[in-house]
């Protein structure tokens, strides 16, 4: 079984351009790739009690739905457009938007643009492989 956990960042300051992208191959074990669309993940910064991270989805890209039993994640559009379903409940997000994946609760995303998100996951988990 591949660990969950995060290395805790080492320095007070990243700069962005200093961390690469990992294209993401599988979220919670659940397959990634739709149609050649694509998603990476930047993790910015790990703390004691959380990781920073930016997710870059390719407009088309549709996540496979998944819940995350042991720990929550509040989102932050910057830029495009995405689709975002949780727990059934649909909702277009815009930049500027944000929402909240409670621990165990069901979800997805639907890229409608070439997007980029700002996460928070509390405790800080890897999800994706």
């Amino acid at each position: 079984m591949t660990t969950r956990t995060l290395p805790k960042t080492d320095r007070y300051f990243v700069a962005n351009a200093s961390i690469p992208a990992e294209p993401v191959k599988a979220l919670e074990g659940m397959p990634e790739s739709q149609g050649g669309h694509h998603l990476s993940i930047k993790p910015l910064m790990v703390g004691q009690d959380m990781v920073f991270l930016e997710a870059h989805r390719e407009k088309g890209l549709i996540d496979p739905e998944h819940a995350h039993p042991d720990h929550e994640s509040i989102c932050y559009l910057v830029k495009g457009k995405v689709r975002v379903v949780i727990a059934g409940e649909e909702f277009i997000a815009n930049p500027g938007d944000t929402w909240i994946h409670p621990a165990g609760v069901p979800h997805y995303h639907e890229a409608l643009e070439d997007s980029v998100q700002i996460e928070i996951k509390s405790p800080p988990k890897k999800t994706w492989t």
